[in-house]
């Protein structure tokens, strides 16, 4: 004989199943039609309309194209967040699906289509529910997280106020479809971006003593911040530095320039390391400069936080990603170095950010994320990314 909970399991999961068709068919919709950060204007209009439909109170125009709704229990308990970030990147799409981008230059490369559609059919399955919920939902549907910029004005418009835990995931294409991925405390680096302006003296490339080389200076700043890395971090930490871009004169081969951009990133999970690098990265970038004859100066994007998930509520959901998927499908994914503004949300209430493993190697579907030929198993991976998150939800609403 069943138990209760086991009732509500299979309740769910055949809910689920049913919502299926609509599911993907909204995420293929978003993928159509991807738009940039602060951008998402049709995204946001689409989510509203959806979650007016379950007679939610919604707000749209927070953050300028976030959406956030609210569904309260029929009794009094904890208030549980579920983020979704909804924009895509400036990449021309090369998929050839017949879903592919119709917006020339724009994808959604990263999945962020997906994270709306599986966010807002949680929000009709558990609108389903709500005689039965104790406590509230708060549905947050974040825009500009590629340029880690939509959480915080989010948060600075209230949208955490009265929030006690936070729940999201991140679809990922170099997991296979019906995997799921979560650790316990750092789990994405903190994301700092930097630009470094070096000044020097041109003159012509045959007479260089005439002249303090912009050039050979960046080089030497380069190699030299690797060292940090080296030579600066404790070898059990981690951190990366990375130069991306050195951008130097106007292309002719027998003038040096006098001035030299590079632009970089930082990645740390530490904060006190974060601190020091930043620190350090100045230090050795205009020491170097002037010890040359020239200056730098450097100009800093403070990016998001590490995302640190909160060791008993991970505990928690790996319990009951266990029941979902099996155990032997739930894995203690690596931190991984790239950033996510969701760590602003974990920042301010305890909550767990989970990887959903929606690739398939047989069919292409596991380019990695931010690629022209990115997409995902949505068949496969959405509805175990739904019965995750809404499961998820409700355990949270818990004490």
């Amino acid at each position: 004989m069943l138990g209760d909970m086991q009732v509500q399991e299979l309740r769910i999961r055949d809910r689920i199943a049913a919502l299926t068709p609509s599911l993907v068919a909204m995420r293929r919709d978003f993928h159509r039609h991807p738009e940039l950060a602060f951008q998402e204007f049709r995204t946001a209009e689409k989510l509203a309309m959806h979650l007016r439909n379950l007679g939610l109170e919604v707000q749209t125009g927070i953050a300028t194209t976030g959406v956030v709704a609210r569904l309260k229990g029929a009794k009094p308990g904890k208030t549980v967040m579920v983020r979704a970030d909804i924009d895509a990147l400036p990449i021309h799409e090369a998929t050839g699906a017949p879903y592919a981008s119709e917006n020339p230059g724009v994808m959604h490369a990263c999945g962020h289509d997906g994270h709306a559609a599986v966010a807002a059919h949680v929000a009709t399955l558990l609108s389903e529910m709500k005689d039965q919920l104790e406590g509230n939902v708060v549905f947050v549907f974040q825009p500009a997280e590629e340029i880690v910029a939509g959480a915080r004005p989010m948060i600075e418009a209230g949208v955490m106020e009265g929030v006690d835990r936070v729940v999201g995931l991140h679809l990922y294409s170099l997991l296979p479809a019906g995997t799921v991925g979560v650790r316990p405390g750092p789990s994405m680096a903190a994301a700092d971006a930097f630009t470094l302006t070096v000044r020097g003296k041109g003159t012509h490339a045959a007479m260089p003593h005439e002249g303090v080389d912009t050039v050979l200076i960046s080089a030497h700043i380069i190699t030299a911040l690797q060292s940090l890395v080296s030579r600066e971090t404790d070898p059990v930490g981690t951190s990366v530095i990375t130069i991306a871009t050195l951008t130097a004169g106007e292309g002719a081969h027998n003038i040096i320039p006098e001035t030299a951009t590079l632009k970089g990133t930082l990645r740390t999970f530490d904060a006190s390391l974060r601190a020091k690098l930043v620190r350090r990265i100045e230090e050795v970038a205009t020491g170097i400069a002037r010890a040359m004859g020239g200056s730098a100066e450097i100009a800093w994007r403070d990016g998001s936080p590490a995302v640190v998930n909160d060791p008993e509520l991970t505990q928690r959901f790996r319990a009951l990603a266990n029941e979902v998927v099996g155990p032997a499908k739930v894995l203690e994914t690596p931190p991984v170095m790239g950033g996510d503004d969701m760590a602003e949300f974990l920042n301010r209430a305890p909550g767990v950010y989970f990887w959903v493993g929606a690739g398939d190697p047989a069919t292409g579907k596991n380019q990695p994320h931010h690629h022209p030929r990115f997409d995902i198993d949505d068949e496969r991976a959405l509805p175990v990314a739904v019965e995750l998150l809404a499961r998820a939800t409700l355990e949270f609403l818990k004490p």
